[in-house]
This record gives structure tokens, C-alpha cells and sequence, in this order.
């Protein structure tokens, strides 16, 4: 399923770890799409302020493959000793920007733990020929450390009370998908998306998906912005 001699890129992203990227990821690629438009019904829209689409996700026994290969080719690069959970999902972006919610307009981290002796990684593999659909960004907050937490993890924060309205004038721009700097954060790397090229990173980083071009967005998995997203909760090297 997975390429057994993975030719493996490191990308500075500063002030974190690489970000891992490698090309050729799938055996048989064209078998995941399969897989997908096969299943195209049992996809269904995620929940609001989440994922900007439709996602579908993958079973235990997928999810397990997909962590031996993280577990011998990719953790020790992301400070990973071991995976104590594993979620995996097909996705496919397809809401446009009026109808994205204010945290879908913004770049975000991914991480479900607080613990510190836990890191968590994820990844993106790239199932669509049409690089006009967008990679990867990467953002630095220019925010310091309770400010930063006020807006985005508090739950008086004042986003949560604004309209769309107001958030477009606090962004100073109309509705989108991040793809460059505003006030609040400073693009630092943008990777660009290529058929079967999956992106392993810190998800602790903010990123976001770098969608310049909304309107090619779809729910047809064979011209879509279809991915397939990993989610690996670990226990942090010493």
C-alpha cells in the first residue's frame, strides 16, 4: 500500500520542526480515488467552524498501516517516540467563502492534547492532479503567548461574539481562505500540493490549507480537492 523506500524531504518551516514531504506515497494511488468515489455518498459535511467540506473516515485497520509507516519512516523527525491514537479520513474541501465560518477564514493548529509528555503530528497526502487546488501554509502568530490564547482557545474570546461582518473588517479583508499574512499571523512556508505527495508536520504549527482558487472547488472526488488526513497523537521523545 504504502512506497517501502519513501525518498524523504525535509522543509525548514522556522522556529519549528521540519516538515517531512514525500512524493510517490502510494503503491496505488489511483486506488484511493477509486475507494473514494465509490464511497462518494457516505461522505458527509463536517461539523461547522471544523473542516471546511466533506469528510469520510478511513477504518481502524487503515488507520493502523498508516501508522507503521509513521512509526518506521517519519516520528523520530517530529520528536515522536510512539502513537497512542490514530485517526485517519478522506476530505474534500468544497465550501465556498461566503459560506465559511470565522475560524475557517483563519489558519489554525490541529493538536487535541495539552499533556507534556504528548506531540502530536499530522499529515496530508495530495489526491488530486490540478495543483491550482492549493497545498499547505504555514503561519507564525504575531501575537504573544495570552493574547494568542485569549483569541483562540478562550472561550470568552471575542471572535466567538463577532458577526462575519465584523470579522471581515477586523481581518481588514472579505471572506477566504488564508493564503498570506494579516495582522494577527506572517506566512513562513507554503508547500505546494502534488498528486500522491503526502506532508507529515507538527500540528501545533498553524497552518492552514493555502486555497487561492475557491472556485474550483467540488464534492467529485476525481476533480476535487481530495486528501487523505492523518491525525497521530504520540508520546514525546526524551
Amino acid at each position: 500500500m504504502f512506497n517501502p523506500r519513501p525518498i524523504i524531504q525535509l522543509i525548514p518551516i522556522p522556529g519549528h520542526l521540519p516538515c517531512v514531504v514525500i512524493d510517490d506515497f502510494l503503491l496505488e494511488p489511483q486506488a484511493m480515488r477509486d475507494y473514494a468515489v465509490q464511497n462518494r455518498g457516505r461522505f458527509t459535511l463536517a461539523p461547522p467552524n471544523t473542516f471546511p467540506g466533506l469528510q469520510l473516515p478511513m477504518s481502524e485497520a487503515f488507520s493502523a498501516s498508516f501508522n507503521e509507516f509513521f512509526m518506521q519512516h517519519v516520528r523520530r523527525l517530529l520528536g515522536a517516540r510512539r502513537t497512542e491514537s490514530i485517526y485517519s479520513r478522506l476530505s474534500m474541501a468544497t465550501l465556498q467563502p461566503s459560506e465559511l465560518g470565522l475560524f475557517q477564514r483563519i489558519c489554525h493548529t490541529d493538536p487535541i492534547t495539552t499533556h507534556p509528555n504528548q506531540c502530536f503530528a499530522a499529515s496530508v497526502l495530495y489526491l488530486f492532479e490540478d495543483e491550482n487546488l492549493g497545498g499547505t501554509s504555514f503561519y507564525k502568530p504575531t501575537l504573544d503567548k495570552d493574547e494568542l490564547y485569549r483569541l483562540f482557545y478562550s472561550p470568552n474570546s471575542p471572535w466567538c461574539r463577532m458577526s462575519n461582518e465584523e470579522f471581515t473588517a477586523e481581518l481588514g479583508s472579505e471572506p477566504s481562505y488564508q493564503t498570506g499574512s494579516n495582522k494577527y499571523f506572517e506566512l513562513i512556508k507554503m508547500i505546494p500540493p502534488k498528486w500522491n505527495r503526502v506532508i507529515f508536520y507538527d500540528a501545533y504549527v498553524f497552518h492552514s490549507a493555502y486555497i487561492a482558487n475557491p472556485a474550483l472547488l467540488n464534492d467529485d472526488p476525481t476533480r476535487g480537492r481530495l486528501t487523505l488526513n492523518g491525525f497521530f497523537t504520540c508520546r514525546r521523545a526524551a
